[in-house]
C-alpha cells in the first residue's frame, strides 16, 4: 500500500493511502490528490501502482516532473522519494496495508466535532457485515457514523489518523499518523493492525468512539 503525503514549504498538509490504482495528480478537481496552485499542471502527474511497485509518470510537457531534485518523464518510486510541484512536495512512502483495500471514506474528529465527506471508491458486498461507531462524549454523543466503504480514515493532523479496512474476515485498524493517543480498549495501538470486536472502546486524542456490528 502506497501512503502519499503533501507538503507545502516543509508542512505536512494532507495524506492519503492508495492500494493497486492509476493516482492523478494535479490542480483540476477531478484529481485524486488535488493541488491548487498555478505551478501544478491542471493533469500534472499519474502514480501507477500495481503489486506494490509504484511508479509516477509525467502528463503535460509544460510543467516539469521532479523526483529527488531530478527531470524525468517517468521514475520508479522507492520508500521516501519526495516529487516536487511547485512549491509543494507529495513524499512517497510504501507501508503495510491489508490485501483487497480501496480507496477511503474519511471522518475527522477534530477534538469532539464530527464531520465527515466522501472520496470516490467502493466496497465489496462480500466483505465483513457492516459496522458502526458511536460517539461517547462531547457535543456529538450519541451521533452514529456508519462504516460504508472498504477503508474509512479518522483523525487529523494534530491528533493523529487511522485506518479501518473492512476485510472479510473483520475490520481492522491501524495508524496512518500515530501522535501516541491512539488507543483501543485504552491499549496504544503503535504500529500494530488490530482487528476490532463488538463494543471495543477507540480513542483518539480523547475522543471515544464505541465499534459494534449492524
Amino acid at each position: 500500500m502506497a501512503k502519499l503525503t503533501v507538503n507545502f514549504k516543509f508542512k505536512e498538509i494532507n495524506s492519503y493511502l492508495f492500494d493497486d490504482k492509476v493516482v492523478h495528480i494535479g490542480r483540476g478537481d477531478t484529481n485524486d490528490i488535488q493541488i491548487d496552485s498555478l505551478a501544478v499542471a491542471p493533469a500534472h502527474a499519474a502514480i501507477v501502482i500495481r503489486d506494490q511497485i509504484a511508479t509516477v509518470k509525467q502528463l503535460n510537457d509544460n510543467f516539469p516532473l521532479i523526483v529527488n531534485g531530478q527531470v524525468t518523464k517517468e521514475w520508479k518510486l522507492e520508500n521516501d522519494d519526495t516529487i516536487t510541484l511547485g512549491k509543494h512536495d507529495l513524499v512517497y512512502q510504501e507501508t503495510p496495508g491489508p490485501p483487497g483495500s480501496a480507496e477511503t471514506e474519511t471522518i475527522l474528529p477534530q477534538q469532539e466535532k464530527v464531520t465527515s465527506s466522501s472520496f470516490k471508491g467502493s466496497y465489496d458486498e462480500q466483505q465483513a457485515p457492516h459496522a458502526s461507531l458511536q460517539v461517547l462524549e462531547g457535543p456529538n454523543i450519541g451521533k452514529v457514523v456508519a462504516l460504508k466503504k472498504a477503508m474509512t480514515r479518522l483523525g487529523n493532523e494534530n491528533s493523529g489518523i487511522v485506518i479501518i479496512s473492512r476485510r472479510k474476515d473483520g475490520y481492522f485498524m491501524s495508524a496512518l499518523k500515530n501522535n501516541g493517543n491512539i488507543t483501543v480498549n485504552k491499549i496504544p495501538i503503535n504500529e500494530n493492525y488490530v482487528k476490532l470486536n463488538k463494543n471495543d472502546i477507540l480513542s483518539i486524542n480523547n475522543v471515544s468512539l464505541q465499534f459494534f456490528l449492524d
